[in-house]
């Protein structure tokens, strides 16, 4: 069964694919190749064309994989990597981007962000983000792992143009709900939560199990559609089968009711106060 595609809105108006496919760990197993490729190829076919890479999976394996499994589907894929806080200064982070454009086997990024805070100033590293897209290399940028202070922080340093903050968010780990996930949703800006199992935490859990049991779907399922009913929230699960990436897909055809969300409030408690930013 093919899904509906279904879409969420950057702020800067750009229709993007509401569900995605992460990679972290793909392409480090030669064994694995073939499967992983045809995962990525059954996500795209499926509605989850968005695919998240970074020049740190794997020291550019990931992002080799991703090329090989997007070629000839370039059109059909919102592409998105990241560079190293070590590299984002000006010069690195073009050169940087550069050597990822080459590893993927593509003339452009459509988002590209900060892989997490370093010790290089925002102004340096979003003058190249500027340069980038001048240059027609990236389309978009943003930040990855930045909490409520630095995410501000790189707004006022002049990432106006921030479109995206990439942050550990899942049933299990809530701390943004308090503070950032609102501001970040006032904004515009949309949360693409990774790890949206907690490592398998979350398929592991008897609770949710039983919830989703319940309801004919799998805890997976029950997962990756609690995040896609909250706004502007973005999920990337990485699957290296192509049967589990259909699980994934179908997650998009599940609808909740206040009903089922306090239900699953109930066993996975929103944050009672701030908390510091959680990062895998």
């Amino acid at each position: 069964m093919v899904h509906d595609m279904k879409y969420l809105t950057l702020s800067g108006g750009e229709a993007v694919p509401a569900l995605g496919q992460g990679t972290w760990y793909m392409g480090d197993d030669p064994a694995a190749r073939d499967a992983e490729i045809e995962a990525l190829l059954t996500g795209i076919d499926h509605g989850l064309a968005l695919i998240d890479t970074a020049e740190m999976y794997g020291q550019g394996r990931s992002e080799r994989l991703v090329g090989e499994a997007i070629a000839g589907r370039r059109e059909d894929v919102f592409l998105v990597s990241k560079v190293l806080p070590s590299n984002a200064r000006f010069e690195a982070t073009i050169a940087a981007c550069e050597a990822s454009l080459k590893r993927l086997g593509t003339d452009r990024l459509d988002l590209y962000l900060l892989h997490w805070q370093g010790s290089v100033p925002y102004e340096d590293t979003i003058r190249a983000f500027e340069r980038l897209k001048a240059d027609g290399k990236i389309r978009h940028y943003g930040v990855s792992n930045l909490d409520l202070v630095e995410t501000q922080a790189f707004a006022r340093a002049g990432g106006r143009g921030m479109q995206v903050n990439q942050l550990l968010y899942n049933l299990n780990q809530r701390g943004i709900e308090w503070d950032l996930l609102p501001w970040l949703q006032q904004a515009g800006i949309v949360t693409m939560a990774y790890s949206p199992f907690d490592g398998g935490a979350l398929t592991a859990n008897g609770a949710l199990r039983r919830f989703a049991e319940a309801r004919g779907m799998t805890s997976g399922q029950v997962a990756l559609a609690w995040l896609l009913h909250r706004s502007l929230v973005l999920p990337i699960p990485k699957a290296a089968h192509a049967a589990r990436v259909k699980e994934n897909a179908a997650a998009m055809d599940i609808e909740f009711g206040p009903d089922d969300l306090a239900e699953l409030d109930a066993l996975f408690q929103p944050p009672s106060g701030p908390e510091p930013l959680a990062i895998y």
